[in-house]
């Protein structure tokens, strides 16, 4: 079964339909969605507006990477000192 991937616009969208009155189950049976992934979504997203919510994902994206590249830096690291502990 293919899932589906919403944007963060469509999340915060839905999340603001249920702020509006909407059940829960109906918005998780409209959007084709589970209680429990509505429920995630609002513990992350919960009270952002769109601009908050694309921040957020820049953020990640960036710490993401930076933590990518310390990892490499700190195997080079590495592998530099096990080849100068070899030579002497």
């Amino acid at each position: 079964m293919k899932r589906k991937r919403f944007a963060t616009e469509q999340i915060i969208k839905i999340l603001k339909e249920a702020e509006l009155g909407i059940k829960i189950v109906e918005l998780c049976r409209k959007y084709g969605i589970a209680e429990q992934t509505f429920y995630n979504w609002r513990n992350k997203y919960g009270g952002m507006d769109i601009s908050e919510a694309k921040r957020l994902k820049a953020l990640e994206d960036e710490n993401r990477r930076l933590k990518r590249l310390v990892a490499d830096l700190s195997l080079d690291n590495q592998v530099l000192k096990d080849l100068l502990e070899k030579n002497f």
